[in-house]
């Protein structure tokens, strides 16, 4: 299907650029801002950068907020690109700032950069439906593609972080970050209107009302606590992976190895599944593949030695991307048109704050072993995954989603 900007390829081309440089500049940006504070003159700087980390990841909650904004927008790109533009701006100011104001000031422009994180994320995937063909095999595909785009980003960000930092200095990796993320901005203005109007002013849900669908909707309300609670195992990988390592390896980069299968294995699988898309009603499909996941967690724990563990690990990064298509599949189908960008940048939100929870339980717990967390991850994803069958199987059916997706446009 051809649109007046160069058709459908082009504009899921246009779409993973600019989507893998915004969320790299996202990824990178914590990771950034604590090597920028150890490096500044600055009083405590571990607590510091451990602040300015904070400001930038914390104000994720307001994203249903300024989600409401893009879906009362006339132009949605414009939106976008306002958001892309001012995170580079104020991320670059305020890691300017860092050793030469008082932290306080320095913390105000990350604040701001944080409110428009939601946007580079959730807010980006929910303009994607309108961009891929309207039949069930080409929106899979993209949501393939855009699961593409968190993990190339998702680990290329925090990667060039820390490379720029050590070959030149954290500044300049974080005005690279800047850079990164005006220039989605500007590749944002280049993508394709979409195919349908824009939802009407007075047709865009209240932060409350869409919120309440949320929790109403048997389908919105599944992927959602599916979502965080897969989530915590995935955000204390890292830990968990540098802990094990060091029981399995014979080096101390072990951990880094096996936390590298897993990025790999998520990256490899994602891609495949711009070729070979998911089939099926995607609510179903989110519980089973929760269940694949933690089957692969379970061999993470068992495994004997690094050779093992490096597939294990390798497998749970596979296991994840096939789950994370999944839930951006059930947003796409039963998303309000009302609410589409609420809904979409309300999980992202929630995927935040869980890999949060993640990270702080693996470092509260990780003196019980890697393994015994390994094992308490995959039973609580069984867990999630049998609430979620039980959830569909007593709840009222949902209403039919429409034959095709709802595609808002980007305009």
């Amino acid at each position: 299907m051809l649109d007046t900007h160069g058709g459908v390829t082009g504009g899921l081309g246009r779409y993973l650029l600019s989507a893998t440089l915004a969320r790299g500049a996202d990824a990178g940006g914590p990771v950034g801002l604590v090597l920028l504070a150890t490096s500044a003159d600055v009083p405590r700087p571990a607590l510091v950068g451990g602040l300015l980390a904070t400001c930038l990841s914390a104000p994720h909650v307001m994203g249903p907020v300024l989600a409401r904004l893009l879906d009362r927008a006339a132009d949605g790109r414009r939106v976008l690109a306002g958001a892309f533009a001012l995170y580079g701006v104020v991320l670059a100011a305020g890691s300017a700032a860092v050793g030469h104001v008082p932290v306080a000031v320095a913390m105000a422009p990350v604040i701001v950069a944080g409110l428009c994180g939601p946007l580079l994320t959730g807010g980006l995937s929910s303009r994607l439906a309108g961009l891929a063909g309207p039949d069930e095999v080409a929106q899979r595909r993209a949501q393939g593609l855009d699961a593409v785009s968190y993990g190339i980003g998702g680990s290329a960000g925090p990667a060039a972080v820390a490379a720029l930092a050590a070959a030149a200095d954290p500044l300049v990796a974080m005005l690279a970050l800047s850079f990164a993320a005006i220039l989605a901005a500007a590749i944002v203005l280049a993508l394709p209107s979409g195919r349908t109007p824009r939802t009407p002013a007075e047709h865009v849900l209240p932060v409350r009302r869409a919120l309440r669908e949320i929790a109403t909707s048997g389908p919105l309300r599944r992927v959602a606590y599916v979502t965080m609670i897969t989530t915590v195992p995935g955000g204390a990988i890292a830990v968990v992976a540098v802990a094990l390592g060091r029981q399995v390896g014979a080096s101390t980069v072990s951990g880094a190895v096996l936390t590298a299968a897993f990025g790999l294995g998520n990256f490899l699988a994602s891609l495949s599944l711009t070729a070979f898309p998911l089939k099926g009603e995607p609510d179903r499909l989110v519980g089973r593949c929760a269940v694949v996941v933690a089957v692969a967690f379970g061999l993470c724990a068992i495994a004997p030695g690094l050779p093992v563990a490096v597939l294990a690990f390798g497998l749970a990064g596979a296991a994840n991307a096939p789950l994370f298509t999944a839930t951006l599949a059930v947003r796409s189908v039963y998303a309000p048109t009302g609410a589409r960008a609420q809904v979409f940048v309300s999980m992202a939100g929630l995927k935040v704050a869980a890999a949060a929870v993640g990270v702080g339980l693996a470092g509260a717990f990780i003196a019980y072993g890697p393994r015994l967390l390994l094992v308490a991850g995959a039973v609580l994803i069984l867990a999630a995954a049998a609430a979620a069958a039980a959830d569909r199987r007593f709840a009222p059916a949902p209403a039919e989603p429409d034959a095709a997706p709802r595609a808002d446009a980007v305009r």
